[in-house]
């Protein structure tokens, strides 16, 4: 069997996404890279998590071609790809769709950031894509959700907002690991119900600069203090 460890990973990422309550039946997926090999493991399309066992995931190349694997991958594969492809510092990503940070993405609103607790994990607000037009939907439509993905991160680091919301769909995380990945998806979806409990109390105000530099900086800048060595 072919990337013992990742697909170990890989499965404890989507798992953790069932634990945490982010993924509902067979909702979501979870995925990991081996960046020597050029091979992707990821969940297989509608297996549900309580009888998910590793052998059951499903190794790729970075064109889609399965290599080991009786499944189905997930529908969601080509967009995992793109991410793979473009984002060379990752090596998982994972869809949710869970309840605030898809709210959020419904509504086509990128998640403000209104305190120290956001700060902590994303450098900033975290994005929105624009809509897709019909023709991007009606061709290779996971794939352009990616590039849709990939567009609005532009020039900035992916690192420091490891997460987008596709509009009107849900989130996509990632992060140096699978288990990085899911842990994102968890933190996303917390701030965004924090977000959202903020807003309804009205006047809610984006956290000064100088605050989110603190926050973010101290657990992921080059001088970082957050945690042990």
């Amino acid at each position: 069997m072919l990337l013992p460890q990742l697909r170990q990973q890989v499965l404890e990422a989507n798992l953790e996404l069932s634990r945490r309550g982010l993924a509902i039946y067979t909702f979501g997926n979870a995925s990991g890279i081996s960046r020597d090999g050029g091979l992707v493991v990821i969940k297989p399309s509608g297996v549900p998590y309580e009888t998910m066992r590793p052998e059951h995931l499903v190794i790729t190349d970075l064109s889609g071609r399965v290599v080991e694997g009786s499944l189905r991958p997930s529908s969601d594969l080509a967009t995992h790809l793109v991410l793979y492809r473009a984002f060379s510092g990752i090596g998982g990503v994972v869809h949710t769709h869970s309840a605030h940070a898809t709210a959020w993405a419904q509504a086509g609103r990128e998640i403000p950031c209104l305190g120290t607790t956001h700060a902590d994990y994303f450098y900033g607000p975290v994005p929105v894509t624009a809509p897709l037009a019909a023709s991007r939907i009606a061709s290779e439509y996971e794939a352009n959700t990616g590039h849709a993905i990939v567009e609005r991160i532009g020039e900035a680091d992916p690192m420091q907002v490891p997460a987008v919301l596709v509009a009107s769909h849900g989130p996509f995380c990632w992060g140096a690991t699978p288990a990085e990945a899911a842990h994102n998806a968890v933190i996303l979806e917390e701030v965004a119900r924090m977000a959202w409990l903020t807003a309804a109390l009205g006047d809610a105000k984006p956290v000064p600069q100088a605050l989110l530099d603190r926050h973010f900086l101290r657990k992921h800048g080059a001088a970082a203090t957050y945690g042990q060595r």
